[in-house]
């Protein structure tokens, strides 16, 4: 606590991007219904453009181009995120081989290893 105070007095930036990340959070946290949570998100859009954090151009830009991908996430609270991850899975093992020449044995090894 107190070496994030004397941070954030020093690097006054750091505190305003630490509070947007926070303010993220809680609306990730809470349960909202979709509409709620569009406006919370435009808000908390709105802050993050009105700091001039450099940055979060990366996030601002994903905000952009997959806010009705990120909204939906609000309907059931799901993700993509089990398919990521057996998505990562796959890519390690095919790199385990050196690659795949046998394409039929691959897919038998892979079912029989994560089905």
């Amino acid at each position: 606590q107190e070496r994030m105070k004397i941070l954030f007095e020093t690097f006054p930036e750091i505190k305003q991007g630490y509070n947007l990340v926070q303010k993220l959070r809680c609306i990730y946290n809470q349960k909202y219904q979709i509409d709620v949570a569009r406006a919370k998100l435009a808000r908390w859009y709105e802050d993050l453009l009105n700091s001039n954090l450099k940055t979060f151009g990366t996030v601002a830009r994903t905000l952009e181009n997959h806010n009705h991908n990120i909204i939906n996430y609000f309907n059931n609270r799901s993700t993509n995120a089990s398919a990521e991850s057996f998505n990562a899975k796959i890519k390690q093992f095919r790199a385990g081989f050196r690659g795949v020449s046998d394409i039929q044995f691959f897919l038998f090894r892979l079912t029989n290893i994560y089905a």
